[in-house]
């Protein structure tokens, strides 16, 4: 992947890809991230109709709490607790056919953040990706949709913050009617998606969904 060599000063000067266009890139480009070989008698975990019951907004007085936004800042590592995800973090940008780039499949403990968005804990929605399984087993995010409202998802920053968001909704899209405005867009204050692979499986088309955690910022450390 080209972007993880980019200096981080040139990277930070980079233009960012605008919202509509990066929704409708990240739309098709995350279907990607399906290197599952479906094999398994269990599937990974779906997020409960309870879980979505806030459905995808920020709940009512957020802005009011948010902390104050970080400075922008390259990632070094993801950690969700409640789930033992504790993984180094690439840089993923868009590929010469306009594509996000996922994570490499061989590696299961490996993240991606997506560098046409903010750096989580900047003012602005940042993205992070990783599979869901590969041909060997379960990958790094192969239990996200067992997240509830409330859990944190801590981003390791290579200018050795800590951003720490709060778990506000967890929801699976089909990909044929991925809602990237909702899901990308801007809520005005610093938030999180973490995305991965779910739904249903078929060997032609890989997983017909996407896992979203929706979280927003809750401190720094």
């Amino acid at each position: 992947m080209s972007s993880s060599a980019w200096p981080e000063e040139e990277e930070r000067q980079r233009k960012r890809v605008p919202w509509g266009v990066m929704a409708l890139v990240l739309l098709t480009g995350l279907a990607l991230i399906r290197n599952g070989s479906g094999e398994f008698d269990v599937g990974p975990p779906q997020p409960a109709a309870a879980a979505a019951a806030a459905d995808g907004r920020t709940p009512a007085g957020a802005h009011a709490k948010a902390p104050a936004a970080l400075p922008y800042s390259m990632v070094d590592r993801v950690r969700i607790p409640a789930i033992r995800v504790d993984a180094p973090v690439v840089p993923v940008g868009l590929d010469t056919d306009g594509w996000v780039g996922a994570p490499p499949p061989d590696d299961p403990n490996l993240a991606g953040w997506f560098t046409g968005a903010v750096s989580p804990g900047e003012k602005g929605t940042s993205v992070v990706v990783g599979h869901v399984d590969n041909a060997r087993g379960p990958a790094v995010f192969y239990g996200l949709g067992a997240l509830k409202k409330g859990n944190r998802v801590e981003v390791l920053r290579k200018d050795g913050k800590t951003a720490v968001f709060e778990i506000y909704d967890i929801q699976v899209f089909q990909k044929s009617a991925f809602p990237g405005d909702r899901v990308y867009g801007s809520k005005g204050t610093p938030e999180l998606r973490v995305i991965t692979c779910g739904g249903g499986f078929s060997e032609e088309h890989g997983y017909d969904g996407n896992v979203v955690v929706f979280a927003r910022l809750a401190g720094a450390r």
